[in-house]
């Protein structure tokens, strides 16, 4: 695996050049297109690297960040090398802690690297699909959005975490599908979007709770060591 500092970039970075798209005007549509376009491509090759080192089994870790490093039995009796960057505490209620955390496994390392690749195609393609586009650095600027969240979803550590990258990437599709939002098409096409995530929140929701109660928490390591136990 990567270091910690090269880990929160792949997964940071997106979110925090997507900021500038709120200053496209004092620095220019094409330096926002410029920069959201590299820091994810850069992200993606970083991501590849991580892969294809994970593959050829490679993956020692250094970094002053806290974590773990453990064998994790999953469900398909696999082992899989876990690493764990805790960003800070966020919620403390009672006996309950959740913290927000960056989780990298096998799983997490494999789709980092299609999200910020397929992102930076995305992102390569669109210089000439939005060339005449007046607002292109706001579509750059989602996209860069919508990479970070995607990025979230799959790199969480607890299933509250979990949720918010549902609800973040529902957030930034809906702004994707409507983004031109003086057509009736898409604004139908993203309220629909809205409309259907709703409901599966509801049984998300329901999941989570459920989970609560048999387990007492919402940590996957914890949740993953009643595996056996919540099957039966």
């Amino acid at each position: 695996m990567l270091p910690d500092i090269l880990i929160l970039y792949i997964v940071l970075a997106p979110g925090l050049v997507a900021l500038t798209g709120l200053v496209h005007k004092q620095i220019g549509d094409k330096v926002v297109m410029g920069l959201t376009t590299a820091v994810v491509l850069s992200a993606g090759a970083l991501s590849l690297i991580q892969l294809f080192a994970y593959v050829a089994g490679l993956g020692g870790h250094t970094g002053t960040e806290e974590h773990h490093a453990s064998l994790v039995a999953a469900t398909t009796g696999m082992e899989i090398k876990q690493h764990v960057i805790t960003l800070m505490p966020w919620i403390s209620v009672g006996e309950f802690q959740a913290n927000w955390a960056i989780r990298v496994d096998t799983l997490s390392i494999v789709m980092m690297a299609v999200i910020t690749g397929v992102s930076g195609l995305v992102h390569l393609y669109s210089w000439g699909y939005m060339s005449e586009d007046p607002h292109k650095a706001r579509f750059f600027s989602y996209l860069s959005l919508f990479t970070f969240m995607m990025l979230m979803l799959v790199t969480e550590d607890n299933f509250i975490q979990l949720f918010f990258g549902w609800e973040a990437v529902g957030v930034v599709s809906y702004l994707l599908i409507g983004f031109w939002f003086k057509k009736d098409t898409a604004i139908f096409a993203n309220m629909k979007a809205f409309l259907v995530n709703r409901v599966g929140d509801f049984g998300f929701l329901l999941g989570i709770a459920t989970l609560l109660m048999y387990t007492g928490s919402l940590d996957y390591s914890t949740v993953f060591s009643h595996a056996e136990s919540l099957s039966g």
